[in-house]
């Protein structure tokens, strides 16, 4: 669900998030329907937590590389469901802090158990959390996205943008930074002002057929991508969205390659 920090908004989020989370519970199971990971496969059921409500199932990672992206994270987290990757920045700079929320609680106990494991070259500590330390740091996010924009502090910022500007557009765009939760009525919300189907969304899977956090989104015309382009690093739930001019050829090749 698209929010500018508005409480209301943000409020949806955290319910939907919530009702997410509890419905895969109720159901037993998993979030992306089947786990990949034998050693994981159990879907614990409310009477698993004798009568007391289930903990929200949320760890917080510390010491990530700079350049971690989300794929890394879940693949440090290899065999679990992940449901949303949340990085911490300040003044729009990363901070190698990071929030991960998973499908079930009892799966916070296998993620603790990659506490100091490697990423590339650095450690990464996981640390227990809370259902507050998590919407904190999206409320966090959305203040300082309002205060600091990326743009500022990001030092090849212009010259990056000045490419996007004139790259040559095709109708097609390429969307990073998704949450891997994210759906085409998420997508469809996002572009609200332009003509969507669902169709046109293309969200890109890795080989084990998990979302990769990008997506291809299909407009009407080369006028509508460009105009679309003003999306550029708004927040999509609690991520900054990064929109990347594109092609049909390439849109193809991405899609492929997750088949």
């Amino acid at each position: 669900m698209f929010y500018r920090g508005d409480g209301r908004e943000m409020g949806a989020k955290r319910q939907r998030l919530d009702h997410r989370i509890d419905h895969r519970l109720d159901q037993g199971s998993s979030f992306y329907g089947s786990s990949p990971g034998s050693s994981y496969m159990f879907n614990p059921t409310p009477s698993a937590y004798a009568g007391q409500p289930p903990p929200f199932p949320v760890v917080k990672l510390r010491g990530l590389p700079f350049d971690c992206t989300e794929a890394d994270v879940a693949e440090f987290f290899h065999g679990l469901d992940i449901v949303d990757i949340l990085f911490v920045h300040k003044n729009g700079k990363v901070t190698g802090e990071a929030y991960c929320v998973l499908g079930y609680p009892l799966q916070v106990d296998f993620a603790l158990q990659r506490n100091r494991q490697n990423m590339g070259r650095r450690y990464v500590e996981v640390f227990r959390s809370k259902r507050q330390e998590y919407y904190k740091a999206i409320a966090n996010e959305v203040s300082d996205s309002r205060g600091a924009s990326p743009r500022r502090n990001v030092p090849r910022a212009k010259s990056y943008d000045e490419g996007k500007d004139s790259a040559e557009h095709t109708g097609v765009l390429r969307l990073r930074g998704l949450p891997f939760s994210a759906g085409k009525d998420d997508i469809m919300d996002f572009f609200k002002d332009f003509v969507l189907s669902e169709d046109s969304i293309h969200f890109t899977m890795n080989s084990e057929g998990r979302p990769t956090g990008e997506a291809f989104v299909e407009f009407a015309s080369a006028e509508d991508s460009r105009a679309a382009m003003a999306k550029d690093r708004m927040t999509l739930g609690s991520r900054y969205i990064e929109l990347f001019p594109s092609s049909h050829e390439d849109l193809d090749e991405a899609v492929s390659k997750g088949r």
